[in-house]
C-alpha cells in the first residue's frame, strides 16, 4: 500500500511584528509613531514535515516552542509569513478551549454554529444533533448559555462537535487535559474509530502518556526548528532528558 501525504508543509515561517510604543490612545500614537520601536518575534523558523494519511502525529514542545502557533496556522486563524501548508482533506480543528463558541449562545446554537462553520449544511445538523449531545454528556445543560459552562463542558462539547463532522483530519490541541477520566477513555475510543477509519490526527499534547498512547510519529519543536523527529518512544526519552535543562 502506497503512502499518501494528508498534510504536507514545507519551509514554514511565522513572524509577529510586536510594537512597544506604549501608545495607548489614537492621540499618543499620532505624536509618537516615529519613536516607536518594532520587535520582530521569529515563532516558526522554516520547519519541514509531513502526516501521512491515517496517521496520527504529536506534536511536542516547551512552552513558546511554536506548537499552538503550528495548530492556528493550518487552521487559517494565522496567515504564514512564508513557506506552504497544504491540506488534503476536510479538516476539523479543535484548538484552545471555548474557541469558536458565542458566549450569549446556548450550547445547542454553538453546536449549529460551529457545525456550520465546519462544512455542514444544517440539515445535517439536525440530523446529528443528538449523537453530538449524547456524546457530550450535557443533558439539559446544552440548552443553557456556554458562558455557563465549566472548562470541562466546553471541552466536551467542542470534541463532541469535531468527531461528528466527518472531518478528514482532526487538529487537537491539548483540550483532552481538562476532561474527567471516563471521559477521556470515551474521546480516546473516538480516536481509535476515527483512525480505525482512516481519519489523520495531528495533536499537541505536554502529556507524555497520552502521546504515546495515541501517535504513530512525534515531532519535537523547540525555538521555532523542529528538533527531532521519529517514535515516541524514541523522541519522548530525549525530550524529557532536556526539559529541565537551561538552554
Amino acid at each position: 500500500m502506497s503512502i499518501e501525504p494528508a498534510i504536507i508543509i514545507k519551509d514554514l515561517r511565522k513572524e509577529f511584528l510586536l510594537s512597544t510604543s506604549g501608545a495607548n490612545s489614537l492621540k499618543t500614537a499620532l505624536l509618537w509613531w516615529r519613536r516607536r520601536k518594532k520587535v520582530h518575534l521569529d515563532v516558526l523558523k522554516g520547519i519541514s514535515f509531513e502526516v501521512n494519511k491515517g496517521e496520527c502525529v504529536a506534536v511536542v514542545g516547551r512552552n513558546g516552542a511554536g506548537k499552538s502557533t503550528l495548530l492556528a496556522l493550518m487552521a487559517r486563524v494565522y496567515k504564514q509569513t512564508s513557506g506552504t501548508i497544504e491540506i488534503r482533506g476536510r479538516l476539523a480543528p479543535l484548538l484552545e478551549l471555548g474557541a469558536g463558541f458565542h458566549d450569549d449562545l446556548t450550547g445547542l446554537e454553538n453546536i449549529y454554529f460551529n457545525a456550520i462553520i465546519l462544512g455542514l449544511t444544517r440539515e445535517q445538523v439536525r440530523e446529528r444533533i443528538d449523537k453530538i449531545v449524547e456524546f457530550s454528556e450535557l443533558g439539559e445543560h446544552v440548552h443553557s448559555p456556554t458562558r455557563t459552562f465549566s472548562s470541562g463542558m466546553i471541552a466536551r462539547l467542542g470534541f463532541s462537535i469535531a468527531v461528528h463532522v466527518d472531518a478528514d483530519i482532526l487538529l487537537v490541541d491539548e483540550v483532552l487535559a481538562v476532561g474527567d477520566f471516563e471521559f477521556e477513555k470515551k474521546c480516546y475510543a473516538k480516536i481509535d474509530e476515527f483512525r480505525a477509519k482512516g481519519g489523520t490526527i495531528l495533536v499537541v499534547s505536554h502529556n507524555p502518556t497520552a502521546v504515546k498512547r495515541i501517535a504513530d510519529r512525534c515531532v519535537w519543536l523547540h525555538k521555532g526548528h523542529i528538533k527531532m523527529i521519529g517514535k515516541p518512544e524514541d523522541v519522548i526519552p530525549v525530550y524529557e532528558s532536556t526539559s529541565m535543562t537551561v538552554d
